[in-house]
């Protein structure tokens, strides 16, 4: 199983940016996939995370801003970017939890290659 980030860039403060990430294999099912951001000398911190039946949880800093959004069918996971702020700047990872692959009864956790957003004028 891969995930496949994209959507990452430079903007400026107040702009917008939308993230898609795409898993890939043999997958059966997909319970959780979200964000994840790590700024340089930070811990990786929960950006916001979906679940299958639509269940969302938004970090603090980030409620009223992002948005995000799942397509099941396609196993891929947007986040939707609004009002963004110079704090905003990291390396978005995306992640996949509670993966089942097909004639695999057991749970997995794949992390993405991360994509970099940076929010500067």
């Amino acid at each position: 199983v891969q995930l496949q980030a994209s959507g990452g860039g430079l903007v400026q403060p107040g702009g917008s940016l939308r993230l898609s990430c795409v898993a890939s294999g043999n997958i059966f099912s997909i319970n959780v996939m979200g964000w994840y951001r790590q700024a340089p000398g930070k811990q990786r911190e929960l950006v916001a995370v979906t679940t299958s039946g639509g269940n969302t949880n938004y970090a603090d800093s980030v409620k009223g801003r992002f948005s995000i959004s799942r397509d099941n069918a396609k196993n891929t996971v947007y986040l939707q970017m609004n009002s963004l702020k110079p704090e905003d700047t990291a390396v978005y990872y995306c992640n996949a939890n509670g993966v089942i692959r097909v004639g695999n009864p057991h749970e997995y956790l794949y992390w993405g290659q991360g994509t970099q957003v940076t929010v500067s004028s």
